[in-house]
């Protein structure tokens, strides 16, 4: 897996990539993500955020598409790419839920093989894209992210973070450090109003966990910090604990968005 320098040549590509495609219409270019957050870790995606001043055609998405094929992923020998494309007139002036224009994950790279072209859709988790690049102030290209986007309303950032709680779970037996840290990460949010680092919304948690329900995430974080993607066990004494965990947490969510007002 590329480390660090890799990263950095791997982000010049992507930028390159989505420059050539979109040529002037690219607003800006900005990191959100661990890049931002503390840096990244063994299991990081690149997260690039690119500001568009109009939707792509059909030949654009292709394009784009082939290109990050080859540049993102394990199998390239480097890491994935998550690459999200907004039109600035879908997020400014703000409203909920965003609409994005192409998303690129590595984690749907089987259906894009067979086929898939990302079309434009609404994207809850945009407003937390945004606010990450809006902190991270990390512009690749164009002008600095606070001139292109507006802020997103604490309660739409509350929204989009529980947002994606069922899909979550769905994943909890195949994806269990991921969504343990994802959850982590939601809960922290909700609290502080801040998006912090997977690592550093698990010790936000585990400071506030019971005894029984620290092992488990503490597991998820150590896996984080140190193994990629391919490399996640667990045995079954704290597999076996995963469930109840998530019920605590889930707890603490649903008890912090009762206290949350609503749009």
């Amino acid at each position: 897996m590329a480390g660090e320098a890799g990263a950095v040549d791997q982000v010049r590509r992507i930028v390159e990539l989505a420059g050539g495609v979109l040529g002037r219409d690219v607003i800006g270019a900005y990191l959100h993500g661990s890049s931002v957050l503390g840096g990244l870790r063994p299991a990081s995606d690149v997260d690039v955020l690119v500001v568009s001043r109009r939707r792509m055609d059909e030949r654009a998405r292709h394009t784009l598409l082939d290109g990050l094929l080859r540049i993102s992923g394990s199998g390239n020998q480097v890491r994935p790419v998550e690459l999200t494309v907004v039109v600035q007139s879908e997020v400014r002036p703000w409203r909920y839920p965003p609409t994005c224009d192409f998303l690129y994950g590595e984690w749907l790279r089987g259906e894009y093989e067979a086929g898939l072209v990302p079309q434009p859709q609404p994207m809850p988790d945009l407003a937390l894209l945004i606010t990450m690049a809006l902190s991270g102030d990390h512009p690749l290209t164009g002008l600095r992210p606070a001139r292109v986007l507006n802020p997103v309303p604490r309660a739409d950032l509350v929204r989009a973070s529980v947002a994606g709680i069922p899909g979550l779970l769905d994943e909890l037996d195949s994806d269990t450090r991921n969504v343990l840290l994802t959850l982590a990460r939601i809960w922290t949010t909700l609290a502080t109003g801040r998006i912090r680092s997977k690592d550093a919304a698990a010790d936000w948690a585990l400071a506030r966990l019971p005894s029984e329900h620290r092992a488990v995430l503490g597991h998820a974080r150590q896996l984080y910090l140190d193994c990629p993607y391919s490399e996640e066990s667990w045995s079954g004494a704290l597999r076996a604990r995963v469930r109840p965990h998530v019920d605590h947490v889930l707890t603490e969510i649903d008890r912090l968005l009762t206290r949350t007002p609503r749009m």
